[in-house]
């Protein structure tokens, strides 16, 4: 799987960047082309000469060559490699990686590429279990990074947690497969038009009021960028969030209400294969939108609210035959009964149930459980995991059905 690809290899000042050696010597046995960038702070823990030896590249190291006036195109960098690894991956630069930071070469390289990034963190427990490294970690995942959890064992400090870096043979492993599933012959949706909703919607009350709800838009975003990533054109209508996508394939639509995202979302429905209907709709909506902010007064306040449009229930109705619609329910009660209710009546093939009992389920959250349910009265109830996988569990268990 690794002959004939270009590896990039960032490496970061760790104790582990010892083993970016015995990394780099297995990746080139293997038959890949490796170039490696290093952080000022790595070459002091292993010189640029050994990687350069082991690589048969030069190493870079910072945005000019040798001071030359000539410069380290990190955008081409970028877009020459297969795939980028960064192995050992430090604290500060997860940190400067999730935000956006980007003050060496290693880090724009980063923000440039275009590939599969792989990142195998390395630090003491204490830090790697930091609230802000995990929720830097989460945030990594969010944007499609494949993070190689750091292993149980005695660390440098002296103490025996989670912090080592992953074992070089076990980082080509997940490399070769993330290549695998890239592949032309791993693309499953490749030339199919799939249309996703997601987020939520608000209904204005006034200019500064709004009825909606907590949706963060992460479940359908994540299923964007996996159905992309099988090979699909994918037109994302998106409520109000600050989720963003880079995707040359995705194409996005943001909306603010109900209405508006179903028009967005018919405007390309006939020409979908596959719907997904993620978005999290406000049922109800005022009957009348104050022009100007209402303002408080010592009585109550009394709203009278009417239905949105039904997105799911008429493009359901809409359904041609080779089209697949998969909705979603979010329920607290009685919860398969009421989501297979919703699959027959809203005329979808699939649908993924997720309660708001399970606990790290549902809006917010970087993780979700769900059980996906079709109209062959099939189920299947997955563990908690992160959006991201749920997104591809998602994904399988459309292919599977459409076979």
């Amino acid at each position: 799987m690794l002959r004939g690809k270009r590896i990039l290899l960032g490496v970061c000042g760790s104790i582990a960047a010892y083993k970016a050696a015995y990394l780099t010597r297995l990746l080139v046995g293997e038959g890949a082309e490796v170039k490696i960038i290093m952080t000022a702070s790595s070459r002091t823990f292993i010189t640029p000469l050994t990687l350069a030896t082991l690589s048969k590249n030069p190493v870079l190291t910072d945005f000019e060559k040798n001071d030359s006036g000539e410069w380290n195109n990190h955008v081409e960098l970028g877009l020459w490699a297969d795939l980028m690894v960064i192995a050992p991956a430090s604290a500060n630069t997860l940190a400067k990686m999730a935000s956006g930071l980007c003050d060496n070469l290693l880090l724009a390289t980063y923000l440039s590429a275009k590939c599969p990034v792989v990142i195998a963190p390395a630090m003491d427990l204490d830090m790697y279990a930091h609230p802000s490294t995990t929720s830097n970690i989460n945030t990594l995942k969010s944007y499609g990074n494949e993070i190689i959890a750091a292993e149980f064992g005695e660390l440098a400090s002296g103490l025996v947690g989670n912090g080592r870096m992953a074992e070089p043979e076990t980082i080509v492993t997940v490399i070769s497969d993330t290549l695998k599933k890239k592949s032309p012959q791993n693309k499953p949706l490749q030339g199919k038009q799939v249309l996703i909703t997601a987020g939520p919607t608000h209904e204005a009350i006034d200019p500064v009021r709004f009825i909606g709800n907590h949706s963060s838009g992460k479940m359908g975003f994540a299923i964007a960028q996996a159905c992309a990533d099988a090979g699909a054109h994918v037109t994302l209508v998106t409520g109000p969030t600050s989720l963003s996508i880079q995707n040359p394939s995705v194409h996005v639509i943001r909306v603010v209400n109900a209405s508006d995202m179903y028009d967005a979302a018919a405007s390309v429905f006939d020409h979908a294969n596959i719907i997904i209907l993620a978005a999290a709709v406000a049922d109800y909506k005022p009957a009348k939108t104050a022009e100007q902010k209402i303002k408080k007064t010592e009585g109550s306040l009394s709203l009278e609210l009417t239905k949105t449009v039904d997105i799911a229930a008429k493009l359901g109705a809409k359904k041609k035959e080779g089209q697949i619609i998969v909705g979603f329910a979010l329920e607290t009660e009685n919860e398969k009964s009421n989501a297979a209710g919703k699959l027959k009546k809203k005329n979808f093939d699939l649908i993924v149930l997720n309660s708001l009992n399970d606990a790290g389920a549902g809006f917010g959250h970087d993780t979700n459980q769900i059980t996906i349910l079709d109209k062959h009265n099939h189920q299947q109830t997955f563990p908690l995991k992160s959006k991201t996988e749920v997104a591809h569990d998602i994904l399988d268990a459309i292919i599977k059905f459409n076979v």
